[in-house]
Protein backbone atom coordinates (compact mmCIF):
# COMPACT_ATOMS: atom_id res chain seq x y z
CA UNK A 1 0.00 0.00 0.00
CA UNK A 2 1.40 3.40 -0.91
CA UNK A 3 1.67 6.39 1.40
CA UNK A 4 -1.06 8.12 -0.62
CA UNK A 5 -3.39 5.16 -0.11
CA UNK A 6 -2.80 5.25 3.63
CA UNK A 7 -3.49 8.97 3.71
CA UNK A 8 -6.79 8.49 1.90
CA UNK A 9 -7.70 5.59 4.17
CA UNK A 10 -7.06 7.52 7.37
CA UNK A 11 -8.95 10.52 6.05
CA UNK A 12 -11.89 8.34 5.06
CA UNK A 13 -11.97 6.78 8.53
CA UNK A 14 -11.98 10.24 10.11
CA UNK A 15 -14.79 11.36 7.79
CA UNK A 16 -16.86 8.28 8.66
CA UNK A 17 -16.36 8.99 12.35
CA UNK A 18 -17.45 12.59 11.81
CA UNK A 19 -20.65 11.51 10.08
CA UNK A 20 -21.35 8.97 12.83
CA UNK A 21 -20.82 11.60 15.51
CA UNK A 22 -23.84 13.53 14.25
CA UNK A 23 -26.27 10.68 14.86
CA UNK A 24 -24.46 9.65 18.05
CA UNK A 25 -25.05 13.10 19.53
CA UNK A 26 -28.82 12.57 19.19
CA UNK A 27 -28.99 9.34 21.20
CA UNK A 28 -30.58 9.23 24.61
CA UNK A 29 -28.68 8.35 27.75
CA UNK A 30 -30.57 5.06 27.96
CA UNK A 31 -29.56 4.13 24.41
CA UNK A 32 -25.90 4.89 25.08
CA UNK A 33 -25.93 3.00 28.37
CA UNK A 34 -27.52 -0.03 26.76
CA UNK A 35 -24.81 -0.01 24.10
CA UNK A 36 -22.03 0.05 26.70
CA UNK A 37 -23.57 -2.92 28.51
CA UNK A 38 -23.86 -4.89 25.28
CA UNK A 39 -20.22 -4.14 24.42
CA UNK A 40 -19.13 -5.18 27.92
CA UNK A 41 -20.96 -8.49 27.64
CA UNK A 42 -19.47 -9.14 24.20
CA UNK A 43 -15.93 -8.42 25.43
CA UNK A 44 -16.29 -10.91 28.27
CA UNK A 45 -17.84 -13.46 25.97
CA UNK A 46 -14.88 -13.14 23.58
CA UNK A 47 -12.17 -13.17 26.26
CA UNK A 48 -10.41 -16.20 24.79
CA UNK A 49 -10.26 -14.59 21.34
CA UNK A 50 -8.90 -11.33 22.79
CA UNK A 51 -6.24 -13.13 24.83
CA UNK A 52 -5.15 -15.13 21.79
CA UNK A 53 -4.68 -11.90 19.84
CA UNK A 54 -2.82 -10.37 22.78
CA UNK A 55 -0.51 -13.39 22.90
CA UNK A 56 0.68 -12.58 19.38
CA UNK A 57 1.83 -9.19 20.64
CA UNK A 58 3.39 -10.68 23.78
CA UNK A 59 5.32 -13.26 21.76
CA UNK A 60 6.63 -10.51 19.51
CA UNK A 61 7.56 -8.48 22.59
CA UNK A 62 9.61 -11.38 23.95
CA UNK A 63 11.38 -11.73 20.61
CA UNK A 64 12.21 -8.03 20.61
CA UNK A 65 13.41 -8.09 24.22
CA UNK A 66 10.91 -5.61 25.66
CA UNK A 67 11.35 -4.71 29.33
CA UNK A 68 9.14 -6.32 31.95
CA UNK A 69 7.57 -2.91 32.63
CA UNK A 70 6.60 -2.61 28.96
CA UNK A 71 5.33 -6.21 28.88
CA UNK A 72 3.18 -5.52 31.92
CA UNK A 73 1.52 -2.61 30.15
CA UNK A 74 0.98 -4.76 27.07
CA UNK A 75 -0.24 -7.91 28.80
CA UNK A 76 -3.93 -8.80 29.03
CA UNK A 77 -5.29 -11.46 31.36
CA UNK A 78 -8.73 -12.85 32.02
CA UNK A 79 -8.99 -10.53 35.03
CA UNK A 80 -7.91 -7.49 33.03
CA UNK A 81 -10.48 -8.18 30.33
CA UNK A 82 -13.10 -8.52 33.06
CA UNK A 83 -11.87 -5.28 34.61
CA UNK A 84 -12.23 -3.21 31.46
CA UNK A 85 -15.62 -4.77 30.73
CA UNK A 86 -16.71 -3.81 34.24
CA UNK A 87 -15.28 -0.36 33.59
CA UNK A 88 -17.80 0.03 30.78
CA UNK A 89 -20.59 -1.02 33.14
CA UNK A 90 -19.41 1.57 35.65
CA UNK A 91 -19.41 4.25 32.96
CA UNK A 92 -22.97 3.24 32.07
CA UNK A 93 -23.95 3.96 35.68
CA UNK A 94 -22.46 7.44 35.66
CA UNK A 95 -24.45 10.59 35.07
CA UNK A 96 -24.52 11.62 31.43
CA UNK A 97 -23.03 15.12 31.08
CA UNK A 98 -24.52 15.72 27.62
CA UNK A 99 -27.45 18.11 27.73
CA UNK A 100 -26.68 19.34 31.25
CA UNK A 101 -27.66 22.96 31.68
CA UNK A 102 -24.66 24.38 33.51
CA UNK A 103 -26.27 27.75 34.05
CA UNK A 104 -29.19 29.77 32.73
CA UNK A 105 -30.45 33.32 33.00
CA UNK A 106 -32.78 35.84 31.41
CA UNK A 107 -31.60 39.02 29.74
CA UNK A 108 -33.28 42.36 30.29
CA UNK A 109 -34.90 42.03 26.86
CA UNK A 110 -36.63 38.80 27.93
CA UNK A 111 -34.38 36.40 26.00
CA UNK A 112 -33.49 33.20 27.83
CA UNK A 113 -29.85 32.03 27.81
CA UNK A 114 -28.70 28.50 28.64
CA UNK A 115 -25.14 27.23 28.87
CA UNK A 116 -25.36 23.55 27.87
CA UNK A 117 -22.86 20.67 27.76
CA UNK A 118 -22.44 19.11 24.30
CA UNK A 119 -20.05 16.46 22.89
CA UNK A 120 -16.69 17.54 21.49
CA UNK A 121 -17.47 15.64 18.27
CA UNK A 122 -14.65 13.38 17.07
CA UNK A 123 -11.78 12.42 19.36
CA UNK A 124 -8.46 11.26 17.94
CA UNK A 125 -6.83 8.96 20.51
CA UNK A 126 -3.11 8.25 20.06
CA UNK A 127 -1.60 5.86 22.59
CA UNK A 128 1.07 3.25 23.12
CA UNK A 129 1.22 -0.19 24.67
CA UNK A 130 -1.88 -0.56 26.84
CA UNK A 131 -4.74 -2.35 25.04
CA UNK A 132 -7.12 -1.51 27.89
CA UNK A 133 -7.01 2.10 26.68
CA UNK A 134 -8.87 0.95 23.56
CA UNK A 135 -11.84 -0.02 25.71
CA UNK A 136 -11.65 2.79 28.27
CA UNK A 137 -11.37 5.51 25.63
CA UNK A 138 -14.15 4.02 23.51
CA UNK A 139 -16.52 3.72 26.45
CA UNK A 140 -15.98 7.28 27.63
CA UNK A 141 -16.21 8.68 24.11
CA UNK A 142 -19.49 6.92 23.30
CA UNK A 143 -21.12 7.75 26.65
CA UNK A 144 -20.25 11.43 26.16
CA UNK A 145 -21.69 11.37 22.62
CA UNK A 146 -18.38 11.44 20.75
CA UNK A 147 -17.07 9.32 17.91
CA UNK A 148 -13.48 8.14 18.29
CA UNK A 149 -10.56 7.41 15.97
CA UNK A 150 -8.07 5.12 17.72
CA UNK A 151 -4.38 4.86 16.85
CA UNK A 152 -2.68 2.46 19.24
CA UNK A 153 0.98 1.55 19.30
CA UNK A 154 2.33 -0.91 16.76
CA UNK A 155 3.41 -3.29 19.52
CA UNK A 156 -0.24 -3.81 20.55
CA UNK A 157 -1.66 -3.94 17.02
CA UNK A 158 -3.10 -7.46 17.23
CA UNK A 159 -4.63 -6.82 20.65
CA UNK A 160 -6.27 -3.59 19.52
CA UNK A 161 -7.56 -5.12 16.30
CA UNK A 162 -9.07 -7.98 18.26
CA UNK A 163 -10.76 -5.69 20.78
CA UNK A 164 -12.18 -3.37 18.10
CA UNK A 165 -13.40 -6.36 16.11
CA UNK A 166 -15.40 -7.46 19.16
CA UNK A 167 -16.73 -3.92 19.66
CA UNK A 168 -17.79 -3.79 16.00
CA UNK A 169 -19.58 -7.10 16.39
CA UNK A 170 -21.49 -5.66 19.35
CA UNK A 171 -22.44 -2.26 17.92
CA UNK A 172 -25.00 -3.49 15.32
CA UNK A 173 -27.04 -4.71 18.29
CA UNK A 174 -27.18 -1.11 19.56
CA UNK A 175 -28.31 2.32 18.38
CA UNK A 176 -24.70 3.45 17.95
CA UNK A 177 -23.37 3.28 14.38
CA UNK A 178 -20.32 1.05 14.01
CA UNK A 179 -18.54 3.88 12.18
CA UNK A 180 -18.38 5.79 15.48
CA UNK A 181 -15.41 3.63 16.51
CA UNK A 182 -12.50 3.66 14.07
CA UNK A 183 -9.13 1.91 14.50
CA UNK A 184 -6.22 2.92 12.29
CA UNK A 185 -4.82 -0.60 12.00
CA UNK A 186 -1.36 0.00 10.62
CA UNK A 187 2.17 0.13 11.98
CA UNK A 188 3.05 3.05 9.73
CA UNK A 189 3.85 6.17 11.74
CA UNK A 190 2.81 8.38 8.84
CA UNK A 191 -0.76 7.24 9.42
CA UNK A 192 -0.53 8.74 12.90
CA UNK A 193 0.81 12.03 11.59
CA UNK A 194 -2.20 12.30 9.27
CA UNK A 195 -4.40 12.80 12.32
CA UNK A 196 -2.32 15.78 13.46
CA UNK A 197 -3.65 18.09 10.75
CA UNK A 198 -7.22 16.88 10.14
CA UNK A 199 -8.90 19.87 11.74
CA UNK A 200 -11.86 19.55 9.40
CA UNK A 201 -12.68 16.06 10.72
CA UNK A 202 -11.02 15.67 14.14
CA UNK A 203 -12.06 17.99 16.98
CA UNK A 204 -9.43 17.10 19.57
CA UNK A 205 -6.36 14.86 19.88
CA UNK A 206 -5.51 13.04 23.10
CA UNK A 207 -2.02 11.51 23.23
CA UNK A 208 -1.44 8.97 25.98
CA UNK A 209 1.97 7.40 26.49
CA UNK A 210 5.60 8.34 27.02
CA UNK A 211 7.17 11.75 26.79
CA UNK A 212 8.41 11.24 23.23
CA UNK A 213 4.92 10.45 21.92
CA UNK A 214 3.28 13.32 23.78
CA UNK A 215 5.90 15.84 22.65
CA UNK A 216 5.59 14.68 19.05
CA UNK A 217 1.83 15.27 19.09
CA UNK A 218 2.04 18.61 20.90
CA UNK A 219 4.80 19.93 18.65
CA UNK A 220 3.28 18.83 15.33
CA UNK A 221 -0.50 18.94 15.69
CA UNK A 222 -2.69 21.66 14.25
CA UNK A 223 -5.71 19.93 15.80
CA UNK A 224 -6.30 21.06 19.42
CA UNK A 225 -4.56 18.73 21.89
CA UNK A 226 -5.69 17.60 25.33
CA UNK A 227 -2.23 16.89 26.68
CA UNK A 228 -1.65 14.00 29.04
CA UNK A 229 1.68 13.98 30.84
CA UNK A 230 4.34 11.59 31.97
CA UNK A 231 4.46 10.89 35.67
CA UNK A 232 7.68 11.77 37.46
CA UNK A 233 5.79 11.65 40.75
CA UNK A 234 7.33 12.55 44.12
CA UNK A 235 6.60 11.65 47.72
CA UNK A 236 8.06 13.89 50.44
CA UNK A 237 8.61 12.56 53.98
CA UNK A 238 8.45 15.61 56.22
CA UNK A 239 10.18 15.67 59.59
CA UNK A 240 6.96 14.70 61.39
CA UNK A 241 5.94 11.82 59.07
CA UNK A 242 4.89 8.73 61.01
CA UNK A 243 7.41 6.05 59.96
CA UNK A 244 5.04 3.12 59.34
CA UNK A 245 2.45 5.25 57.58
CA UNK A 246 5.09 6.91 55.41
CA UNK A 247 6.79 3.69 54.36
CA UNK A 248 3.51 1.86 53.71
CA UNK A 249 2.46 4.69 51.38
CA UNK A 250 5.84 4.73 49.65
CA UNK A 251 5.94 0.97 49.05
CA UNK A 252 2.37 1.00 47.72
CA UNK A 253 3.08 3.91 45.38
CA UNK A 254 6.24 2.23 44.06
CA UNK A 255 5.32 -1.46 43.89
CA UNK A 256 1.54 -1.77 43.37
CA UNK A 257 2.01 -1.25 39.61
CA UNK A 258 5.47 0.21 38.94
CA UNK A 259 4.85 0.64 35.21
CA UNK A 260 1.98 3.14 35.48
CA UNK A 261 2.20 6.92 35.39
CA UNK A 262 0.96 7.49 38.96
CA UNK A 263 3.66 5.31 40.53
CA UNK A 264 6.18 7.25 42.60
CA UNK A 265 9.61 7.76 41.01
CA UNK A 266 11.37 10.04 43.51
CA UNK A 267 11.36 10.08 47.31
CA UNK A 268 12.29 13.35 48.96
CA UNK A 269 13.12 12.89 52.64
CA UNK A 270 13.78 15.34 55.47
CA UNK A 271 17.28 14.86 56.92
CA UNK A 272 16.00 14.60 60.50
CA UNK A 273 13.44 11.96 59.55
CA UNK A 274 16.12 10.01 57.71
CA UNK A 275 18.49 10.16 60.67
CA UNK A 276 15.87 8.55 62.91
CA UNK A 277 14.44 6.03 60.42
CA UNK A 278 17.22 5.22 57.95
CA UNK A 279 17.46 1.52 58.90
CA UNK A 280 13.70 0.97 58.54
CA UNK A 281 13.59 2.76 55.18
CA UNK A 282 16.64 0.92 53.81
CA UNK A 283 15.28 -2.48 54.88
CA UNK A 284 11.83 -1.78 53.40
CA UNK A 285 13.31 -0.80 50.05
CA UNK A 286 15.61 -3.83 50.02
CA UNK A 287 12.81 -6.21 51.01
CA UNK A 288 10.87 -5.02 47.96
CA UNK A 289 13.87 -5.27 45.61
CA UNK A 290 13.83 -1.53 44.89
CA UNK A 291 17.09 -0.18 43.49
CA UNK A 292 18.06 3.18 45.00
CA UNK A 293 19.68 6.09 43.14
CA UNK A 294 20.59 8.63 45.79
CA UNK A 295 22.28 11.95 46.44
CA UNK A 296 25.60 11.98 48.31
CA UNK A 297 23.92 11.68 51.71
CA UNK A 298 21.91 8.64 50.65
CA UNK A 299 24.89 6.95 49.01
CA UNK A 300 26.87 7.40 52.24
CA UNK A 301 23.94 6.08 54.30
CA UNK A 302 22.56 3.13 52.30
CA UNK A 303 24.88 0.24 51.51
CA UNK A 304 23.37 -0.62 48.11
CA UNK A 305 22.55 2.89 46.86
CA UNK A 306 24.17 4.13 43.65
CA UNK A 307 24.87 7.81 42.90
CA UNK A 308 22.03 9.65 41.20
CA UNK A 309 22.91 11.80 38.21
CA UNK A 310 20.91 14.65 36.73
CA UNK A 311 18.82 12.30 34.59
CA UNK A 312 17.70 10.32 37.65
CA UNK A 313 15.89 13.32 39.11
CA UNK A 314 13.69 13.58 36.00
CA UNK A 315 13.51 9.89 35.11
CA UNK A 316 10.26 7.94 34.92
CA UNK A 317 11.69 4.53 35.82
CA UNK A 318 8.45 2.56 35.35
CA UNK A 319 10.06 -0.25 37.34
CA UNK A 320 11.48 -1.15 40.76
CA UNK A 321 13.90 1.77 40.94
CA UNK A 322 13.66 5.03 42.84
CA UNK A 323 15.65 8.25 43.24
CA UNK A 324 16.05 9.64 46.77
CA UNK A 325 16.82 13.29 47.57
CA UNK A 326 17.47 14.65 51.07
CA UNK A 327 16.34 18.14 52.11
CA UNK A 328 16.25 20.30 55.22
CA UNK A 329 12.70 21.64 54.97
CA UNK A 330 9.44 21.57 53.04
CA UNK A 331 10.37 24.53 50.84
CA UNK A 332 13.45 22.68 49.58
CA UNK A 333 11.22 19.72 48.70
CA UNK A 334 8.83 22.01 46.82
CA UNK A 335 11.74 23.61 44.95
CA UNK A 336 13.00 20.18 43.85
CA UNK A 337 9.53 19.23 42.58
CA UNK A 338 9.25 22.56 40.77
CA UNK A 339 12.53 21.81 38.98
CA UNK A 340 11.97 18.16 38.06
CA UNK A 341 8.26 17.41 38.40
CA UNK A 342 5.90 16.81 35.49
CA UNK A 343 2.80 18.36 37.13
CA UNK A 344 1.18 14.95 37.53
CA UNK A 345 0.88 13.70 41.14
CA UNK A 346 2.81 14.79 44.24
CA UNK A 347 2.45 13.77 47.90
CA UNK A 348 3.56 14.96 51.31
CA UNK A 349 3.58 12.68 54.34
CA UNK A 350 3.43 14.82 57.46
CA UNK A 351 1.59 15.36 60.72
CA UNK A 352 2.25 19.08 60.56
CA UNK A 353 -0.71 21.04 59.22
CA UNK A 354 1.43 24.05 58.29
CA UNK A 355 3.78 21.95 56.13
CA UNK A 356 0.83 20.19 54.51
CA UNK A 357 -0.83 23.53 53.68
CA UNK A 358 2.40 24.99 52.25
CA UNK A 359 2.90 21.92 50.07
CA UNK A 360 -0.70 21.82 48.86
CA UNK A 361 -0.74 25.51 47.97
CA UNK A 362 2.66 25.80 46.28
CA UNK A 363 3.10 22.51 44.44
CA UNK A 364 1.95 22.88 40.84
CA UNK A 365 0.43 19.51 39.88
CA UNK A 366 -2.85 18.02 38.70
CA UNK A 367 -3.12 16.01 41.93
CA UNK A 368 -1.63 16.80 45.35
CA UNK A 369 -1.87 14.36 48.28
CA UNK A 370 -1.47 14.66 52.02
CA UNK A 371 -0.79 11.31 53.74
CA UNK A 372 -1.95 9.14 50.82
CA UNK A 373 -0.48 7.22 47.89
CA UNK A 374 -0.15 8.81 44.45
CA UNK A 375 -1.77 5.66 43.01
CA UNK A 376 -5.21 7.26 43.46
CA UNK A 377 -4.72 9.58 40.48
CA UNK A 378 -6.92 7.37 38.39
CA UNK A 379 -10.38 7.78 36.91
CA UNK A 380 -11.73 4.57 38.40
CA UNK A 381 -10.27 5.24 41.85
CA UNK A 382 -11.83 8.71 41.89
CA UNK A 383 -15.26 7.49 40.85
CA UNK A 384 -15.16 8.41 37.14
CA UNK A 385 -15.63 4.80 36.03
CA UNK A 386 -12.73 4.97 33.59
CA UNK A 387 -10.46 7.68 32.27
CA UNK A 388 -9.29 8.68 28.85
CA UNK A 389 -6.03 10.01 30.27
CA UNK A 390 -4.59 12.23 32.98
CA UNK A 391 -4.22 15.81 31.86
CA UNK A 392 -1.24 17.75 33.20
CA UNK A 393 -2.16 20.94 31.37
CA UNK A 394 -4.37 23.69 32.77
CA UNK A 395 -6.82 24.60 30.02
CA UNK A 396 -10.15 22.80 29.56
CA UNK A 397 -9.32 19.77 31.74
CA UNK A 398 -6.81 18.78 34.41
CA UNK A 399 -6.16 15.49 36.18
CA UNK A 400 -8.00 12.24 35.37
CA UNK A 401 -10.32 13.00 32.44
CA UNK A 402 -13.73 11.41 32.75
CA UNK A 403 -16.98 12.19 30.98
CA UNK A 404 -17.25 15.98 31.58
CA UNK A 405 -13.74 16.49 30.15
CA UNK A 406 -14.98 15.09 26.83
CA UNK A 407 -17.65 17.76 26.45
CA UNK A 408 -17.64 21.44 25.59
CA UNK A 409 -20.32 24.07 26.02
CA UNK A 410 -22.88 25.61 23.74
CA UNK A 411 -24.94 28.73 24.43
CA UNK A 412 -28.58 28.19 23.53
CA UNK A 413 -30.80 31.28 23.35
CA UNK A 414 -34.59 31.37 23.22
CA UNK A 415 -36.38 34.55 22.32
CA UNK A 416 -39.73 35.91 21.25
CA UNK A 417 -38.55 37.94 18.30
CA UNK A 418 -35.85 40.08 19.94
CA UNK A 419 -33.54 42.04 17.63
CA UNK A 420 -30.49 44.16 18.36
Amino acid sequence: MTTLDRTVNVKEQAKKAQVASKSLSLLTTAEKNEALLIIADELEKETEFILNENKKDLDRGIEKGFTEAFMDRLRLTEDRVKDFANGLREVAELEDPVGEVISDWNLDNGMQVEQVRVPLGVIGMIYEARPNVTVDATGLALKSGNAIVLKGGSNALNSNKGIVRVIHEALPKTKIPAEAVQLIATTDREATSQLFTMKEHIDVLIPRGGGALINTVVNNATVPVLETGVGNCHIYFDETAQPKKAIDILINAKTDRPAVCNAVETLIVHNKWLEENKDLLEKSLADNNIKVHGDDHIVNTFKEAVPADEDDWSNEYLGLEIAIKTVNNTQEAIDHIETYGTKHSEAIITEDAKSASLFRNLVDAAAVYHNASTRFTDGSALGFGAEIGISTQKLHARGPMGLPALTTIKYCMTGTGQIR
